[in-house]
This record gives C-alpha cells, sequence and structure tokens, in this order.
C-alpha cells in the first residue's frame, strides 16, 4: 500500500505574513489561491517582480513599518498608524519625526536595554 502525501498548504494570507507584505497589496491570483511549501520557497528563493516591488515600495504590513520606524506594533496604534504604509509615507514619517515617533522609539530602546540586560544576568547566574 503506497501513501500519497499531498503538499502542505496554506492560506494567502499565511503565506503573505511570512513573506513580510501587506496580503491586499498582492495579485488577485496570490490572494484566491493556496500556496503550498514549495511555492513559499521558491518566493522566497527568487521572488517575482511584484514581491520584489513590494517589499521595496510597500504598502508594507504593520509589522514591517513598525520595524522601520524603530517602535512596536502598540507604538503604533497609540501614534495613531492603522494603515499600512508605503515606503515614502515611512520616510516621510522619518523626516517630520512626530512627538509620538520620538517617545515610541525612546520606549522601544528602553525596552531593548532592559531585554539585554535581563539576558546578561540570566547568563551570569547561570554561569556562576
Amino acid at each position: 500500500m503506497t501513501s500519497h502525501k499531498t503538499p502542505q498548504t496554506m492560506k494567502p494570507a499565511t503565506a503573505a505574513k511570512k513573506l513580510n507584505v501587506y496580503l491586499e497589496a498582492t495579485p488577485a491570483e496570490f490572494q484566491e489561491g493556496v500556496v503550498s511549501r514549495d511555492e513559499l520557497n521558491a518566493l522566497q528563493t527568487d521572488p517575482p517582480e511584484w514581491l520584489r516591488e513590494l517589499r521595496r515600495n510597500g504598502p508594507h504590513p504593520r509589522p514591517v513599518v513598525a520595524a522601520r520606524l524603530g517602535v512596536s506594533n502598540s507604538g503604533l496604534a497609540r501614534g495613531g498608524i492603522t494603515e499600512a504604509l508605503t515606503t515614502e509615507q515611512i520616510e516621510a514619517l522619518k523626516a517630520e519625526n512626530p512627538e509620538w515617533l520620538q517617545h515610541e522609539r525612546a520606549t522601544q530602546a528602553e525596552v531593548r536595554k532592559e531585554a539585554a540586560r535581563v539576558k546578561n544576568k540570566s547568563r551570569e547566574d547561570s554561569d556562576s
């Protein structure tokens, strides 16, 4: 008896998240289909022009926007940013550097500093 393995597939939303792109900006055929693991790997290894363009210019999903601005997803929400932004919009925000962005960047820097301190402390505790 032979077993036929069906390829592992995922919803377009899952694939878009793994590719770090905004689902609504992807081509219709991507949004309406399913993506196999092999197709996802191919997209990551040799991205088509639409994927390269999306990654370069957006619109970008919130986690990418947050990372490019140096803030958390929560910080974006507190700053009133709820939509996907293009690279141009992100750069304009950086140039404008509103007060909320300065505050959220400072908060994020403190969070990173504390995380590093805790990591170092636990490393020191495990060494002793």
